[in-house]
């Protein structure tokens, strides 16, 4: 049985991939950091095995910006893949703390490819990139060989991570790749980030939670896919006979405004009459279009998105609705218990 740790198991990538990889047999070990609450909504569903059979997941403890906590799961573990998808991942809130961004994002990636090192692990390592690279870009689409021009503390901390992944494959012969992947989202995505922000603050409009929805640019540009498709490929970059650098995106982009009437209209609002402009929500540097060619993952991996941009949007909002419904439900019990309180 192939055992694989992936820190950042708790996020929107981290749950996809335990489950991909818990389907193929796999010991998955998810690195999480200790803290007062647990936050692992996203993976509780993957202990609740509907054939009683035993579920190979488990959760240790570590933290990306401690070196010892990471070589001791390392050695405890040794893994036959690891994947970094940790990582402080919100762009714009980068750009407020950038110091710790780039101790999880940039040297978080550096101290557990030094700690399989030391330990002369052979263990295949994949690095979690971003489209975020490409920033203020040089060509479009983008593909592997584009230039990189981060526009944010997030996509500089990323680069730091990209070259150090490269480096340590071509000084030690390490299986090291990294997945430039662009934008990709879900039901699971986080509700600060702008997909999920929409189509939140859309599905709670439609069932009389809030009137208005706060944005910052329309017009910025993305290449949008569906998580779930993309953690497959990256399991496919670690399969592979020689370790390699691919992008994983769809080939078209679609704007914030575009994203927003398409979800506003989905529940018959315009959303013209909803979405209001807050300039706090600005990036002090705007990355305006990002748009990616997976042709080589195609070629090499068989690698392909299968889930479209409509079909994303309406899985984003259906599983949205459910849960405006459920809070309604719950905001009008409550006032039906406060009236027969008075």
């Amino acid at each position: 049985m192939p055992k694989a740790i992936i820190t950042g198991i708790t996020g929107q990538d981290g749950s996809y991939l335990a489950e991909l990889l818990l389907s193929k047999g796999y010991d998955v070990w998810g690195l999480v950091r200790r803290s007062s609450s647990f936050n692992t909504a996203r993976i509780d569903h993957l202990y609740q095995d509907p054939h009683h059979r035993e579920v190979k997941l488990r959760l240790v403890y570590g933290d990306l910006n401690d070196s010892t906590s990471l070589a001791n799961v390392l050695e405890e573990v040794k893994p036959d893949e690891v994947y970094n998808l940790g990582a402080q991942s919100h762009v714009r809130v980068s750009f407020d703390i950038p110091e710790y961004t780039g101790e999880i994002s940039g040297m978080g990636s550096v101290r557990l490819l030094e700690a399989i090192r030391r330990q002369n692990l052979k263990t295949r390592f994949y690095q979690a990139s971003s489209s975020e690279l490409f920033g203020k870009v040089h060509e479009v689409p983008q593909k592997e060989t584009t230039p990189f021009h981060p526009r944010s503390p997030y996509a500089a901390a990323k680069a730091y991570a990209y070259y150090i992944t490269l480096n340590y494959r071509e000084a030690y012969g390490m299986f090291a790749v990294n997945g430039i992947l662009f934008n990709h989202e879900s039901p699971r995505r986080g509700e600060t980030f702008v997909t999920r922000k929409i189509t939140r603050g859309a599905t709670r409009i439609k069932v009389g939670l809030q009137d208005k929805l706060y944005m910052g640019n329309l017009e910025s540009k993305r290449d949008w896919g569906f998580a779930g498709d993309y953690v497959e490929g990256m399991w496919r970059m670690l399969q592979t006979q020689e370790p390699d650098d691919f992008v994983l995106a769809t080939g078209e982009t679609h704007s914030v405004r575009e994203f927003a009437e398409k979800v506003f209209a989905s529940l018959d609002l315009d959303y013209k009459q909803y979405v209001e402009y807050d300039a706090k929500y600005e990036r002090p540097a705007e990355v305006d279009l990002l748009l990616g060619d997976y042709a080589k993952a195609k070629t090499k991996l068989g690698w392909e998105p299968k889930v479209s941009f409509d079909g994303l949007v309406k899985m984003m909002v259906d599983a949205d609705l459910v849960l405006a419904k459920e809070e309604k439900a719950l905001a009008d019990h409550k006032e039906l218990v406060r009236q027969g309180q008075q």
